[in-house]
């Protein structure tokens, strides 16, 4: 995938460079650079579920990085001196689900935060452009700004990174998900 957009709050880019979290920000853009998705670029003619596991797949072949079960951080990764850990970064991947289901992602990073557990928190959602090829209710970098900037205003306190992704190009429909019921 392609990265088309970093967009830094409450401090995050501070943060990454004080705490040492530099090199694990670069590591999440190399996974999301590593994951080639090609799609039917033709309105709401892919499934997110297949993008979503192929960056999760992304990030199990990377080291150390833990997966979370629903309901918290989707991915987290520590910082290490010697043998003491100094830092965490968590991870939300947000690619095949509705877009309103970014105020619990919000909700995950500030919890997480508060708790001790994380210093900074990322979000991946789909570019603008991307977003089309996906289903109708799939969360755009759009709507992530809108959900920090104006709905949840309080998040722009937090240190948190809002990372916009783009397809590789063109080719087969990537299957839809069957709903279940």
């Amino acid at each position: 995938m392609k990265i088309t957009d970093i967009i830094f709050h409450g401090g995050a880019r501070e943060r990454i460079t004080k705490l040492g979290l530099a090199n694990l920000f670069i590591e999440i853009q190399e996974t999301i650079l590593s994951t080639k998705i090609f799609l039917l670029e033709q309105k709401d003619a892919n499934g997110g579920a297949v993008v979503r596991k192929m960056i999760d797949e992304s990030f199990e072949k990377r080291e150390d990085w833990v997966k979370k079960t629903t309901g918290d951080i989707d991915w987290s990764k520590r910082v290490r001196y010697n043998r003491t850990f100094i830092a965490t970064i968590g991870v939300e991947v947000q690619v095949s689900a509705r877009s309103d289901l970014l105020i619990r992602d919000l909700v995950h990073i500030r919890n997480n935060l508060k708790d001790g557990l994380i210093e900074v928190g990322v979000i991946i959602v789909p570019n603008n452009s991307f977003q089309v090829f996906l289903p109708d209710r799939t969360p755009s970098i759009k709507d992530a700004i809108k959900y920090i900037e104006e709905e949840f205003i309080e998040a722009q306190n937090y240190p948190i990174v809002v990372i916009g992704i783009e397809h590789d190009g063109p080719g087969e429909a990537l299957k839809k998900q069957k709903r279940k019921g």
